[in-house]
């Protein structure tokens, strides 16, 4: 048998690790990025923005509700405008699932900014990358940190309404099932924490915080008092009367809801199990003490969502109207 150099054999295991790494591609979220209609699409950050800037400007609480749509989003078989799609008589989706059914909304909002879109650029824009936009826009314009957001996803054609019921957790979940939710979807505890920051923004339906402020401990007497003149104990009355998440500025995205919890002022029992002796109170207490933390640390576990099981190349396909498939 013929000798082997030293170079020859190093050539030779170059080119196998090459071969290797050929067959084990990056994740599809390796495929996004932020400059990926720099050429196709130019005008979309623009027209993204305008149209939630107007929507803001309009309904403040608006700003709350499209972020939370492109959370409700990603935790169901990823970001892929899967809760955008309308029921129809062969097909069920995500709107009627009990975590959206009567509460997630801003959908005429993204059909609007769709249609601008795609005046502009006819068929190259996901609805699930203009929501992806629209949530960091919706973030920044309530005065939240500004980030940059990774594009190239393609929309779904099929959705779920069984795994949103069973993804998303409830405003009644534990802290040890929050951590396992956002764990199923690769979000640590911390990163969970900082999220549930959006609550700093937005409101919340009286039948999802009524058992707090009436059945639980935890939570401070004279605030769940201011609570329930609005939100009568009887089931079935005022289920969807509103409250602000935070009390004091629903409208800006601050630091209150963190030392609402520390104050034992949280709203939703979920919410307050995140400061109830538990892992999680650490955290709490740092986004508190410092808006530079919680921002940062915001903006890069949205940024990290967004990675989640993105649908790039060839799957799926860019939807001319978000609430159906082409």
């Amino acid at each position: 048998m013929a000798s082997v150099s030293c170079a020859s054999f190093a050539a030779l295991v170059a080119a196998l690790m090459l071969a290797v790494i050929s067959c084990f591609p990056g994740s599809s979220a390796d495929q996004l990025s932020m400059s990926y209609y720099s050429k196709t699409c130019p005008s979309v950050f623009d027209t993204v923005r305008s149209g939630i800037h107007s929507a803001v400007a309009r309904e403040p609480r608006m700003g709350a509700s499209i972020t939370r749509l492109f959370f409700h989003d990603c935790f169901v078989n990823g970001c892929d405008g899967s809760i955008l799609l309308d029921d129809t008589s062969s097909f069920t989706g995500e709107k009627t699932a009990t975590p959206n059914k009567n509460s997630v909304r801003g959908f005429e909002v993204i059909d609007d900014i769709k249609s601008k879109v795609e005046s502009e650029c006819p068929g190259v824009v996901s609805c699930a990358d203009i929501l992806a936009i629209a949530a960091r826009d919706s973030v920044a314009s309530l005065g939240g940190p500004f980030w940059d957001v990774k594009l190239g996803r393609r929309d779904s054609t099929t959705a779920s309404r069984s795994a949103a019921n069973k993804a998303i957790p409830p405003p009644t979940s534990s802290l040890s099932n929050l951590i396992s939710k956002f764990q199923n979807v690769g979000l640590s505890a911390r990163e969970m924490v900082a999220l549930s920051g959006a609550h700093t923004i937005g409101q919340a339906r009286c039948t999802n915080f009524r058992p707090h402020i009436y059945n639980e401990s935890n939570i401070d007497p004279s605030f769940a008092k201011t609570r329930q003149p609005n939100c009568p104990a009887k089931s079935g009355s005022g289920d969807n009367n509103l409250a602000p998440l935070d009390l004091q500025t629903p409208n800006s995205f601050d630091t209150n809801y963190f030392r609402n919890l520390i104050d034992k002022k949280g709203l939703l029992h979920s919410d307050q199990q995140l400061y109830n002796g538990g892992s999680t109170d650490s955290f709490v207490k740092t986004y508190s003490q410092s808006p530079r933390a919680f921002s940062s640390d915001f903006a890069a576990a949205m940024i990290k969502m967004g990675d989640i099981k993105p649908l790039t190349g060839s799957q799926g396909e860019i939807r001319r109207n978000c609430r159906r498939r082409n």
